[in-house]
């Protein structure tokens, strides 16, 4: 049976630098992941409003399971909503009570409410181009009472954090090596 010996400092600083280079790696070659993963790159999107991210992307382990799929941005109503890519409108009416507004970009699609439509089914979209504005849905926003614009992105039936199509998706975080 093999003796183990004690790791030393020596071998956990080459086993971490060889673990800091291949995060490197990996982060030089994020923006590579993003376009392959959506088919765009970062920079040819843009935020369907300007306000702050108050909610981010949350997907859950299982399809069944809660989670947010999507970002929220701070949004009150009346505020313009664009579309976040050159696309079609595919959508533009009542879903569960909440105006929703579809944009399909390709083989990816925006969904964004609550928005009161500003065009109809068919209409084609320039990347900022106006689709609607934040509708006022009282109480019944899950960013009641300041109001805001949920923005999901889906390819097929997987959704995608739309943050990564701006190429600011949320950073990769490191935990510590655990310690003898």
């Amino acid at each position: 049976m093999p003796r183990f010996a004690r790791t030393s400092p020596a071998h956990l600083h080459a086993v971490l630098a060889t673990a800091l280079t291949v995060l490197a790696l990996v982060g030089a070659s994020a923006t590579t992941t993003v376009q392959a993963a959506t088919g765009s790159t970062p920079g040819a999107w843009q935020p369907p409003t300007p306000g702050d991210v108050v909610r981010r992307f949350d997907l859950p382990a299982r399809p069944w399971l809660p989670g947010h799929r999507g970002i929220d941005l701070a949004a009150p109503a009346g505020t313009p909503v664009v579309s976040p890519a050159p696309g079609v409108v595919t959508f533009a009416g009542q879903v569960g009570g909440k105006p929703v507004v579809v944009v399909s970009h390709g083989d990816l699609r925006s969904t964004l409410e609550p928005v009161e439509p500003g065009t109809r089914v068919g209409d084609h979209v320039h990347a900022g181009g106006l689709v609607g504005r934040v509708a006022a849905v009282g109480g019944s926003s899950h960013c009641a009472p300041t109001g805001c614009l949920h923005w999901g992105v889906r390819r097929g039936t997987a959704y995608l954090d739309p943050l990564a199509l701006l190429g600011r998706a949320a950073p990769i975080v490191l935990l510590p090596l655990p310690t003898a």
